[in-house]
């Protein structure tokens, strides 16, 4: 029997994809699998796949004949997945050996729906640790409770999808799936619909996990139409949100999030092409729009004055009626 099925996508990171695959055979056991997605690569790491499906015990390789982005590659690999714990791991990152191990030893021994790990952020030569913010460690919670205050970062706030260890009873529930085809924020609407839907969860101290900022392929550093996709990827959230049974005390929190993010990337407009610096404006505006209009006023008196007037000065017109969010 595969006790844990790791999902690796991969897409041109030739020249990072060394350290993943060697912290993965760091990782291998018997009852392990790790399924190799590679996203339609052409810089050389379709290559090295190649030979690490030879070479690491347990690994499956599968090839996308088209680029399909993150979230379509994790489908893929959960679609493919055998184990009794899934987990996923991003091309360019790396773990320290056993960590897989540790990780399922701590998920048993809890028995929760899944955990969730601290890890360390990579930036060149330099290394930060990043805390999941939920306060008690290896306690057993209710992660609905997790989602709140509105007024604080939570855990939906920490959406990293590779920073814990997932039953396979979630994915049996439909939970772990990704919205196909988003190229970015494909972690919210993940997260968010995890906490609103899994029964229980724990967090766990682990620093073995290590996560590579500054990537020139990532699509963080990428200022093209493809991360206009947090707009797609919030409204999933807000519009999910508000059908849930506690919408009344969770979309506030929603709506401060999407809102804060989308400020964010109103302050970096000079980062993106021209015509797609246009484009959030106009579609950021419409986004504004379709927010529940209390719950974004309160959210822009609660906010810095830099961000706010971002914001207002983006808010162009009342909500249509058609396509809003319910209050």
């Amino acid at each position: 029997m595969v006790k844990l099925s790791v999902i690796v996508p991969f897409f041109n990171v030739r020249a990072y994809a060394p350290d993943t695959l060697r912290s993965l055979r760091a990782n291998a056991r018997e009852d392990f699998e790790f399924l190799l997605v590679d996203d339609c690569s052409s810089d050389g790491t379709e290559r090295l796949l190649d030979r690490a499906a030879d070479e690491i015990p347990g690994a499956v390789l599968v090839r996308h004949t088209a680029n399909a982005g993150l979230a379509t590659a994790r489908n893929t690999g959960l679609d493919a997945a055998r184990g009794e714990y899934i987990a996923f791991l991003d091309g360019d990152d790396w773990l320290a050996p056993g960590h897989y191990g540790r990780l399922v030893a701590d998920a048993e021994a809890l028995g929760c729906d899944f955990v969730r790990t601290d890890h360390v952020q990579a930036n060149g030569r330099t290394r930060t640790v990043r805390r999941v913010p939920h306060g008690p460690r290896g306690t057993v919670s209710d992660p609905r409770d997790a989602i709140l205050p509105a007024t604080r970062t939570t855990s939906v706030d920490y959406a990293f999808a590779w920073a814990g260890l997932y039953r396979r009873r979630l994915l049996e529930r439909g939970l772990l799936h990704f919205t196909d085809g988003l190229r970015t924020a494909e972690d919210r609407p993940w997260i968010w619909r995890l906490h609103r839907e899994a029964e229980s969860f724990a967090v766990l101290g682990s620093l073995s996990h290590f996560y590579r900022r500054g990537v020139s392929s990532s699509l963080t550093q990428i200022g093209d139409a493809r991360q206009l996709d947090f707009l797609r990827a919030f409204d999933q959230v807000v519009e999910e949100t508000a059908a849930d049974r506690d919408a009344d005390a969770l979309l506030p929190k929603a709506v401060r999030t999407y809102c804060a993010v989308l400020a964010h990337h109103l302050g970096a407009l000079d980062t993106y092409e021209p015509a797609v610096a246009r484009e959030l404006k106009s579609r950021g505006g419409a986004a504004l729009g379709r927010l529940p209009q209390p719950l974004l006023n309160e959210a822009l008196d609660a906010m810095d004055v830099p961000r706010a007037t971002r914001l207002r000065r983006l808010r162009r017109r009342p909500v249509a009626a058609e396509g809003a969010f319910a209050a």
